[in-house]
């Protein structure tokens, strides 16, 4: 296939298919009215996502082949497909077809089941697009229709109240920093009339004002949906309130796409991006000493899983920030391994809990969160789920041999290769902080294995084999990325220059 037709069809035919994923769905469900029926949405869009990536594997094996970025234009619209594009539709893809499987199950008895593939379907596009996109409009507009249906997703359970305010207070929170994020654009262009990142990067000769305060903004808008600190309030309960494999989305792809969106939106203007990166750095520590302290004293596990993802953030502004600040190739291509690992390990984490969840009280009728205690002596009847969820909780922790014991390692020894002492100093912080958060993370693992069944696990339901297939494959990804660390560095070193080019290095 030509990698022209292969790269419009990867961004054009997941916004078809979700139309058709919900039209097919909704007359199904209005026009057949038995019990246990399977809607075909569910079917559509696990294909539609699998056909999704047969065109990315063009693309790719055209830009490994002739070794060269590939652009494209859509009129005066420019996309680049690099290391980062190649990074974000990797892992949303895999990512967005294991939580498809997983919510055969989850959703399956849900009304407006058809809605919740057709979004997830327009999310996962929108987020290849993003990837690609050359200029900063182009780049919100991407951001905003991943954005919208997140939020809707967020609220699928539209019955619950509480699941209602998590959709207002994301929507709310995300239409302040989309404001942000225009304004920062348009003082952007009209200092230089022009939006393309690559132009801006060549053009710009020195920093102005209209500049700095266009970048500032552009970090406010996009850090509400990075969830920086303090604009991560609406994450607890996004994260806690939406079905389970939402939630593995939006902490394992769409919070780190907001990143990559921040650091697209910087590259434009790096002339100045020493002082960009320290800014990050200094975000980043806030992120690691609020979400580990606030995951501490949680007693729902979705809202301690949520606050620990702050504290993840954390790590990879840090790298981020000495790639920007301090030529740190290592230091970025060790965050770039961390932001994988981190959407594997979250999404193994919230699926797991899903498990669970579902099991205690979905499946029951109940919409009751999942709390600590229901967790007690969990392995008893659900072994290999237990497993799985410790699996994620101790390589969140930081515990080798695990993924996320390397992802840090690489990324902290790639930040103390600057051999800067402030530098050094922060990594010996950020190696407390992860020992800090075993402090929540093996309670949880003791809780499944020590203690006594509590009566809400012995009259759990049996595991679904949809929900098992997706557990087995990330805990396999978790284990063996722990053990060889190596088989990604063809994905996260051009993953890393990408960036490291686009800060004029």
């Amino acid at each position: 296939m030509d990698v022209n037709t292969a790269f419009s069809w990867l961004l054009i035919f997941p916004m078809i298919s979700s139309a058709v994923i919900y039209l097919v769905g909704r007359t199904f469900s209005r026009s057949v009215k038995i019990e246990n029926r399977t809607n075909p949405a569910r079917w559509l869009a696990l294909l539609a996502l699998l056909v999704t990536g047969v065109f990315l594997y063009f693309v790719i094996k055209n830009v490994f082949s002739t070794g060269q970025t590939h652009y494209q234009n859509f009129g005066e619209v420019w996309f680049r497909f690099d290391g980062i594009s190649l990074l974000l539709s990797l892992l949303v893809l895999v990512l967005g077809i294991l939580v498809t499987i997983y919510s055969f199950t989850y959703v399956g008895k849900e009304p407006g089941e058809e809605k919740f593939y057709a979004l997830l379907v327009i999310m996962i596009g929108a987020i290849n697009g993003l990837g690609c996109a050359l200029d900063l409009f182009n780049l919100w507009v991407w951001f905003e229709v991943m954005t919208i249906s997140s939020i809707v997703l967020v609220a699928f359970y539209k019955d619950q109240a509480a699941s209602l305010e998590a959709g207002v207070k994301y929507l709310i929170q995300s239409a302040t920093g989309s404001v942000m994020v225009v304004l920062g654009i348009a003082l952007i262009f009209l200092e230089t009339g022009t939006l393309n990142i690559e132009t801006l990067r060549m053009s710009i000769s020195s920093p102005t004002p209209f500049l700095i305060i266009g970048g500032a903004l552009m970090v406010i808008g996009f850090g509400v949906k990075i969830a920086m600190v303090p604009l991560h309030t609406w994450l607890p309960d996004a994260h806690s309130q939406a079905p389970s494999g939402i939630s593995a989305m939006l902490s394992g792809v769409v919070i780190e796409v907001g990143l990559i969106a921040l650091l697209r939106a910087l590259g434009g203007i790096a002339l100045s991006g020493g002082r960009w990166g320290y800014l990050l750095i200094g975000f980043g520590v806030l992120n690691m000493i609020v979400g580990n302290l606030l995951a501490l004293r949680q007693k729902e596990v979705k809202r301690m899983l949520a606050y620990s993802s702050l504290s993840h953030v954390g790590y990879m502004l840090l790298g981020f920030g000495v790639l920007i600040s301090l030529n740190g190739l290592m230091a970025g291509v060790g965050a770039i391994f961390h932001l994988i690992t981190h959407g594997l390990m979250k999404s193994l984490a919230f699926l797991a809990a899903g498990v669970f969840l579902y099991n205690f009280h979905i499946s029951k009728g109940s919409h009751k969160p999942l709390i600590l205690d229901d967790l007690n002596g969990a392995s008893r009847k659900y072994p290999f789920t237990a497993f799985a969820f410790s699996i994620a909780l101790l390589s969140l922790g930081g515990l080798p041999p695990l993924a996320g014991f390397m992802s840090k390692w690489q990324l902290l020894a790639g930040v103390a290769q600057t051999q800067n002492t402030i530098m050094i100093v922060l990594v010996v912080f950020a190696g407390l902080m992860s020992v800090l958060s075993l402090g929540y993370y093996a309670p949880l693992v003791n809780r499944m294995y020590r203690k006594e069944p509590a009566a809400i696990v012995m009259e759990g339901e049996p595991v679904s084999i949809w929900m098992y297939i997706p557990m087995v494959i990330l805990t396999l990804a978790v284990v063996v990325l722990g053990f060889v660390p190596s088989i990604l560095y063809w994905l996260t070193g051009p993953a890393g220059y990408s960036l490291f080019i686009f800060f004029g290095q």
